[in-house]
């Protein structure tokens, strides 16, 4: 029979101090860290200075205005003993020496499947009038993207409705494209096309700094109640100030992320990376960043492919982000500093063309300057083949358009030519698609192939002949 050893004092002291601390630290855990007010000094332009507080970037700051209202404002820079500050909503009312509150509180968005049919704002608030949105989890709007080793390839293709795209341009599930396109050529048009007849389970759009009037006219006219079910719009205006612009695309971007990492396949539609960039630009600017390329701060560089490599597909076990983000090119420059930049980030772009749109070709995809860099992965090589033709043929047309139109080219003289010729009615043809009028990927290959089909040759078939003679002898 073996001894126990006996408790001793000691041992019994060791143990209470270890519970009492342990309860201690809890304690101490659980009240927070202590807050230190501080005070607003100056305010230029939307960018607020603090002073007498810390608070880590990308955190958010409370001002109190003398009325009691309080403003959010996100900390977006600091020097010396001062924090620069970027409000999120109204600054009309702030007087000198209000007071400012660290919150502590990283930027986060309210997320769930109440989330689905809903329009809310930058900063997550619905504004459809249809109440609150029911969601018990919340999403960090600068998460990290997915390491590049866990992601899916892209081999899957996505039916996008477009005839035009779905033959010449075929995207892959999980693919972010851009959408480069002057003002006036049909880029909100081709959105809404590829909005509704897109094979996905939840569409999310971001409409950032756009006209307010263009988001009841996407949500009526682009998605429709049968749209709309499935989808989240998030809408941040021209007239909202530059940071809750930011937050709209981070926002959209995060909501798409949920249903992604729940096996969704989502669409994202961004419309637009531009303004988003200018949104950035002002708020650099604001705080004294230097612009290095045509009025553009390196910041701008750095956020647009830390917004865009957060979308496409994620792990085995996750679903998708396939991205479609809008770029403007002003004055249809394209080598316009965003428009470059996104080219080098995305995995192809779709350019419309402002002289196809006054020929009254719509939608508009100027074939020659477009690219998807994953349509080889997507695609099998019978369907590769009908594609490169199609291009060398409109791209011998075109180039030889001038001498075709003034009469200066002679007939058989080039054989090239003379195809090009012949089958141009038919090439120009199949880039024009109704509204209304889905292109489904199976029918637009058949299309495609049917333009390099020979005409049938009435003399060379004799049900036909003996039919031309019945007529001629009725």
């Amino acid at each position: 029979m073996s001894a126990q050893t006996p408790r001793t004092p000691q041992l019994d002291r060791t143990r209470l101090w270890t519970e009492r601390l342990a309860r201690d630290e809890a304690e101490v855990e659980e009240a927070g860290r202590l807050v230190v007010e501080g005070a607003l000094r100056r305010m230029v332009g939307l960018t607020l200075e603090a002073v007498g507080c810390e608070a880590p970037i990308g955190s958010y700051c409370e001002v109190i205005r003398p009325d009691g209202g309080r403003v959010d404002a996100e900390v977006v820079g600091f020097a010396d003993d001062r924090i620069f500050l970027m409000p999120t909503g109204r600054i009309r009312g702030m007087v000198s020496n209000a007071r400012v509150v660290p919150t502590l509180r990283p930027a986060s968005v309210r997320v769930g499947e109440g989330l689905l049919g809903r329009i809310i704002d930058g900063s997550g608030q619905p504004i459809d009038g249809r109440g609150s949105i029911d969601g018990d989890e919340r999403m960090d709007l600068h998460a990290s993207p997915i390491n590049p080793l866990e992601r899916q390839p892209i081999d899957e293709p996505l039916d996008v409705g477009v005839r035009s795209i779905n033959a010449l341009l075929s995207l892959g599930r999980g693919q972010r494209v851009g959408l480069f396109a002057g003002s006036g050529v049909g880029k909100s048009v081709l959105l809404g096309m590829m909005t509704r007849h897109t094979a996905a389970d939840i569409v999310v759009v971001g409409l950032v700094g756009e006209r307010g009037r263009e988001v009841q006219e996407f949500v009526a006219n682009s998605l429709g109640p049968e749209g709309m079910a499935r989808s989240v719009v998030v809408a941040t205006p021209s007239d909202h100030p530059p940071l809750m612009r930011i937050h709209g695309a981070l926002i959209a971007t995060s909501v798409a992320e949920y249903f992604r990492d729940r096996g969704y396949h989502v669409l994202l539609l961004m419309d637009s990376l531009t303004r988003i960039a200018q949104a950035q630009r002002e708020i650099a600017l604001a705080i004294g960043e230097p612009p290095v390329t045509k009025g553009y701060p390196p910041s701008v560089f750095a956020a647009l492919p830390e917004l865009c490599e957060r979308a496409g597909n994620g792990s085995a076990e996750q679903g998708s982000i396939t991205a479609i983000y809008t770029v403007l090119t002003e004055g249809d420059d394209q080598n316009d500093p965003v428009a470059d930049a996104a080219r080098s980030i995305l995995d192809g772009h779709i350019v419309l063309s402002r002289k196809l749109a006054g020929a009254g070709v719509f939608p508009a995809v100027d074939v020659e300057a477009s690219a998807s860099r994953v349509m080889n992965q997507v695609t099998d090589p019978r369907h590769q083949q009908l594609a490169r033709a199609y291009r060398q043929i409109y791209a011998t047309y075109t180039e030889n358009q001038d001498l075709i139109n003034v009469g200066a080219y002679s007939p058989g003289s080039d054989p090239d030519i003379d195809l090009a010729i012949q089958l141009w009615p038919k090439l120009r043809g199949f880039l024009m698609q109704a509204l209304d009028e889905p292109a489904r990927m199976d029918a637009s290959l058949a299309e495609l192939e049917q333009i390099f089909m020979p005409e049938p040759d009435p003399a060379a078939d004799p049900e036909m002949t003996q039919q031309g003679e019945m007529n001629g002898a009725g």
